[in-house]
């Protein structure tokens, strides 16, 4: 045999040790696009779809499976899919659901990103959206058209976390045959139920609260058995995968998921409790406190809360000075995305397109990480001192 030959014959898999492979805490990574059979009747039962296991590089590999097998459970749904990010999911949902022709109405407090998404992009494949008030609940009947495909929720909504009434929409739609879909990023499938709710499809980022750290971005899609088959197939027809090493992370990031978010609970209530007193803040958005516009909705929805939460200011601050009080914080980072360990914030003007109570006005969101709380609270008091 020549060398060039012996080199390429030289497979990582070696056989010898089929009898006791290694087991490990955390299950291999696959790094690889071709997927060998073992034979020529193998690979015909994989061309007519009867293989199980994966048969190339884009169809699956163990973690990816793994993870969407987790999530599945997580969600009590029937099917999950991942996708290359929080964005891609919803992105998908909506291809995979609707066609040309349908209407699809989307509540005015979603993913910006999202709404872009409809606004710019589905009118090219002829899908019509309405954005709906983000406190919507039973009165969504009024927006709803004859060719209304689909209703995506986002419970609490981006930015200013406003509450849907979801099994009053749910049982609307569900009379309408309209599939309903929330993204329930913020609360993760720990704290709230949307299947239980009489939703369709869950939708979550996992580059937040399920990977953990900041460094990975991935969503998945877990749906209801009524449209598992619709979900599945489409995936496969898109030949859609995510890498192993991102689905490792996330499946990883699962393992801390409940003490984590545990923690990112009860520090976010801890800071927001003592933001609401302050002389210079005028609004503590946040769900799990009683002055919230649907609190009774989020003490009947969801089963806890998460370290995301907004607030307002009692005056109008020039960018200027808004940026003094911000570069003068120690221990929060400047960056969009959340539900990492350390803490964050973002600042803007909210627009909508709908009647809100923070249309216009300037929302600071925090993302409250695991440093002690003590140390943020501490933090934001004196970077909110530069104010007077």
């Amino acid at each position: 045999m020549k060398k060039a030959t012996e080199t390429i014959q030289q497979h990582w898999h070696d056989d010898s040790h089929a009898a006791h492979p290694p087991v490990t805490v955390n299950p291999p990574v696959y790094r690889g696009s071709t997927v060998l059979f073992r034979d020529y009747a193998e690979m015909c039962k994989a061309g007519r779809g009867e293989l199980q296991s994966p048969v190339y590089g884009t169809d699956r590999f163990p973690v990816q499976r793994s993870l969407e097998e987790a999530m599945q459970k997580l969600e009590n749904g029937a099917l999950s899919r991942i996708f290359s990010s929080g964005l891609s999911a919803i992105q998908n949902t909506l291809l995979a659901f609707c066609k040309s022709g349908d209407h699809v109405l989307l509540v005015d407090n979603a993913y910006q990103p999202g709404i872009s998404f409809c606004k710019r992009i589905l009118p090219k494949f002829g899908i019509e959206t309405t954005l709906i008030p983000s406190a919507i609940g039973a009165e969504i009947e009024d927006y709803i058209q004859g060719n209304t495909r689909l209703i995506l929720l986002e419970s609490p909504g981006s930015n200013t976390f406003e509450i849907q009434d979801i099994p009053a929409i749910t049982a609307l739609a569900t009379k309408r045959n309209i599939i309903t879909a929330m993204d329930n990023t913020w609360a993760t499938p720990l704290y709230c139920k949307p299947f239980e709710l009489g939703l369709d499809i869950s939708i979550q980022s996992l580059s937040k609260y399920i990977a953990g750290y900041s460094d990975v971005l991935l969503g998945a899609v877990t749906v209801n058995k009524k449209y598992a088959h619709i979900l599945s197939q489409y995936y496969r027809n898109m030949e859609m995968y995510t890498p192993d090493s991102d689905c490792y992370l996330a499946l990883r990031g699962l393992n801390t998921l409940a003490t984590r978010l545990r923690q990112h609970e009860q520090s976010a209530l801890q800071v927001a409790s003592q933001l609401i007193n302050h002389a210079r803040i005028d609004t503590v958005i946040h769900p799990a406190l009683p002055n919230h516009p649907q609190h009774k909705l989020f003490l009947r929805d969801f089963s806890g809360s998460s370290g995301l939460f907004a607030f307002t200011f009692k005056e109008k601050y020039s960018t200027k000075t808004l940026g003094m009080f911000i570069d003068t914080l120690e221990h929060f980072g400047l960056g969009y995305s959340w539900g990492g360990y350390k803490s964050l914030l973002t600042a803007g003007k909210q627009q909508r397109h709908t009647t809100s109570l923070y249309s216009g006005k300037t929302i600071i969101r925090l993302n409250i990480g695991l440093e002690d709380p003590q140390d943020l609270i501490q933090d934001l008091e004196r970077g909110l001192s530069v104010l007077s």
